[in-house]
């Protein structure tokens, strides 16, 4: 399959081109408007790369009918551009594969909809947890106990500088916030395991802190989302960790630190096997941070 890439300085996109590189694919175009992008030269040394969009998108129109035609677009672009280079991507006829948040409001989904079925292409998301093994064991046995209600404590302590603040990552209005930023995959894990969110409440709410609570169809969820490195737990700063995961089910915490190196790998492989995931999937974990965002 050929692909083309959006966003290819951005800090997540080396995951996006190893995942394309392993599994025997080809970089035909990258674009990025920063041209600090030698990453490339690791994985796809002879793509045509661009700094202007309006001669990457006529580079890709150039292909057509050709063997290096473009069947797949990935973007890894800044929060608030997802919704249009996915447009892109479809309009000019390949499918979109989109890191999250896949959109930052729940209309952009219906919206994107409309144009899969107009132009007979498809949008898949980056939903990495769902590829977890030791997650896809969590589901297999929650389903398998049938219970009606868990108690769970999420925790996500990510430490970050002052630079995320001036970056778009610091502006709701580019990012959507903290929890959509650092919270949004573990929202979809917590609702692709515990059902669909009833209710969501905030109880504190800062450029660097988030928390509150969520109701799912099977779950009670207290969850904690924050960037702010001095509040990592002593064993984390002990160990010379600057990031700190925990989920606790009914009381017992739920180890899933490991297997993160393979995850991109597996979902380009789910996707190109036509089992991805698409708009629908995404609906529920930013209808969550959608919800937060306008609360106070």
């Amino acid at each position: 399959m050929n692909f083309a890439i959006i966003g290819v300085g951005g800090y997540i996109a080396p995951r996006h081109l190893e995942a394309i590189k392993e599994l025997g694919h080809q970089l035909v175009a990258a674009y990025d408007h920063n041209d600090s992008v030698g990453i490339m030269d690791r994985y796809f040394p002879d793509c045509q790369f661009f700094t202007d969009f309006e001669r990457f998108e006529s580079f890709i129109d150039s292909k057509k009918g050709t063997s290096e035609e473009i069947q797949y677009v990935s973007i890894c672009t800044p929060n608030y551009m997802h919704s249009s280079h996915i447009k892109f991507a479809l309009s000019h006829g390949a499918h979109a594969i989109c890191e999250k948040p896949l959109v930052l409001n729940e209309k952009d989904i219906d919206e994107l909809a409309t144009y899969e079925k107009k132009f007979d292409k498809k949008v898949y998301t980056v939903l990495q947890l769902r590829v977890h093994d030791a997650i896809l064991a969590l589901k297999k046995k929650i389903e398998s106990e049938k219970k009606d209600s868990h108690e769970i404590n999420l925790t996500y302590m990510t430490s970050r500088g002052q630079w995320y603040h001036e970056s778009w990552k610091g502006d709701v209005r580019k990012s959507g916030g903290l929890s959509t930023n650092i919270g949004v995959h573990f929202f979809d894990m917590l609702t692709w395991i515990f059902g669909e969110p009833l209710s969501v409440d905030v109880s504190e709410k800062s450029a660097t802190v988030e928390k509150g609570t969520l109701k799912l169809k099977n779950a009670h969820v207290s969850w904690s989302l924050t960037i702010d490195r001095s509040l990592l737990p002593a064993e984390a700063v002990k160990t010379g960790k600057t990031t700190f995961r925990s989920i606790k089910i009914d009381g017992s915490e739920f180890e899933f630190s490991e297997g993160f190196t393979e995850l991109h790998k597996r979902v380009y492989g789910d996707i190109l096997s036509g089992k991805g995931y698409g708009l629908e999937a995404a609906r529920s974990a930013i209808r969550i941070v959608e919800q937060i965002r306008g609360m106070k």
